[in-house]
């Protein structure tokens, strides 16, 4: 994928903001185990990154998904996880489907002021016994009168504390599990929501992290996204550009992360000479920044058939299943040659390696892509 002028000169302003207003606070942001979200995102809504691919009538830029891309690249320069994983939710995970099937009204309502950096959204799709196994949902949303009426729980929920709405993944009907599932756009102020306290993870220690629960709360039906069951593939295709949103920010943070690495090795010396000297660690370093640049390029072939309206499904499960995987190598091996400075907590590397873990797991775990990937080669067990 070639990129233009238009690319270059987005990355390089996001990079003046990342550099100028966000990293300067992360470690404040790290200690506190949240940041100000409202705050930053409305500077970026200021900035207008906040609709990059969203339609000009509410207020986005309408390019295509590479500038999106780009954007998750450059927010990989943050130095924590947390903050671009927040971002991320809001801008391509919480509103694709939203742009892309709700009604004008839907968009007027939550859209345009997302994009302004009014309202932070969310993503609610899994649950205390249904992570990855989305068709296993239990929340549920029934017709009364001209309201749903929703009770259930959603877990691990990126944005939970603070948002001002979730998009809802919820069983309409008792249908099959794929055809019975619709995503409603749920204001988070309404009554009966509870929001548990933010919940205490390994690491994206600054991405506030909610259970919310849902207790006979009435939502208009003229919050449904699109069609009433098909929420279930709408997810789907949500899924494809978080996944390859994830993969693109990632090889950003693991460029980072190796160039730390070779600055402190070779700074640090044992036995007489600097760590970065001895040959397995310098090829060491070299064969990982090969496996980045090849995750890179497997994310820039998903991007380009993205553009061209293409399905990425597979592309997309192998970036994400690579990027995973190559995260915790990377920062594993790493950690390693920062010796007992990078098992320091407040190590720079370390949390990298506390952060980069939730790769593996979040949006689909290594498990589910490999199904994927087997799936679509037709390579599945017979039943």
């Amino acid at each position: 994928m070639k990129l233009t002028d238009e690319h270059r000169l987005l990355r390089d302003s996001l990079r003046q903001i990342i550099d100028q207003e966000i990293n300067p606070h992360v470690e404040a942001w790290e200690a506190a185990k949240r940041f100000p979200a409202h705050d930053l995102l409305k500077l970026f809504g200021d900035a207008g990154y906040l609709g990059i691919t969203k339609p000009e009538a509410y207020g986005g830029m309408d390019l295509d998904w590479s500038y999106a891309m780009v954007m998750a690249e450059e927010l990989g320069h943050i130095r924590c996880g947390g903050v671009p994983m927040a971002l991320g939710v809001h801008t391509d995970m919480s509103t694709p489907a939203l742009a892309r099937y709700g009604s004008d009204a839907l968009r007027e309502a939550f859209l345009a002021p997302a994009i302004r950096g009014e309202q932070l959204g969310c993503i609610g799709v899994s649950e205390s016994g249904a992570g990855s196994d989305v068709a296993s949902i239990r929340t549920t949303a029934r017709k009364d009168g001209a309201d749903y009426v929703l009770r259930g729980e959603k877990m691990w929920i990126t944005n939970g504390a603070q948002a001002d709405w979730m998009c809802l993944l919820a069983n309409t009907s008792d249908g099959p599990p794929h055809r019975n599932k619709s995503l409603i756009m749920v204001p988070l102020d309404l009554p009966g929501i509870e929001r548990s306290k933010t919940l205490d993870k390994l690491g994206m220690w600054s991405s506030d992290t909610a259970q919310v629960f849902f207790d006979d709360v009435r939502v208009p039906q003229r919050f449904l996204i699109g069609d009433e069951g098909q929420g279930f593939f709408y997810q789907m295709e949500q899924f494809q550009e978080e996944r390859l949103w994830a993969a693109a920010n990632v090889s950003t943070a693991l460029d980072d992360v190796i160039a730390a690495t070779i600055r402190y090795t070779r700074e640090r010396q044992a036995f007489g000479r600097s760590i970065l000297d001895n040959q397995s660690v310098h090829f060491r370093l070299a064969e990982l920044m090969t496996e980045v640049e090849a995750l890179r390029a497997l994310t820039y072939q998903a991007t380009e058939q993205m553009v061209d309206g293409e399905d990425v499904t597979r592309l997309a499960s192998m970036a994400k299943l690579k990027a995973g995987r190559l995260a915790r190598e990377v920062t594993d091996a790493c950690l390693q040659y920062w010796g007992g400075q990078g098992f320091m907590w407040e190590s720079a590397v370390a949390r990298a390696y506390r952060d980069c873990r939730l790769l593996s797991i979040g949006a689909g775990a290594d498990e589910v892509m490999l199904g994927i990937i087997c799936k679509l080669a037709g390579i599945l067990p017979r039943a």
